[in-house]
């Protein structure tokens, strides 16, 4: 069985008291249109266990051009602006392409 290669994306955005419940719910809303999407594998955020004023984002894509078109969404950029907004420093984001190497670490 050959190796399969995807785009994983990490980000996160630092939540501020008064903005937190709006901006995990914009976290929430925006995973679970993403999942909706051609070309997402996964889309998920989480809080961050040791610093809970951290929202991740975790995603896998099935290609550049699935991301692309991802990032061309207009509710893409709308999230991407109203967390910048909310937030007291810009949010970080990573692209990364990556090989499943699961089977051939773990033997399955």
């Amino acid at each position: 069985m050959q190796d399969e290669s995807l785009i994983l994306i990490t980000g996160h955005v630092i939540l501020t008291p008064e903005h937190r419940e709006r901006m995990i719910a914009l976290g929430v809303e925006h995973s679970a249109r993403s999942r909706g999407e051609a070309g997402c594998v996964a889309h998920n955020c989480h809080i961050d266990i040791e610093n809970s004023d951290r929202l991740v984002f975790v995603e896998q894509w099935e290609s550049i051009d699935a991301v692309r078109a991802h990032f061309a969404v207009p509710a893409s950029r709308a999230f991407v602006a109203e967390m910048r907004a909310l937030s007291p420093e810009p949010p970080a984001i990573r692209i990364y392409t990556a090989d499943d190497v699961t089977a051939a670490l773990m033997g399955a």
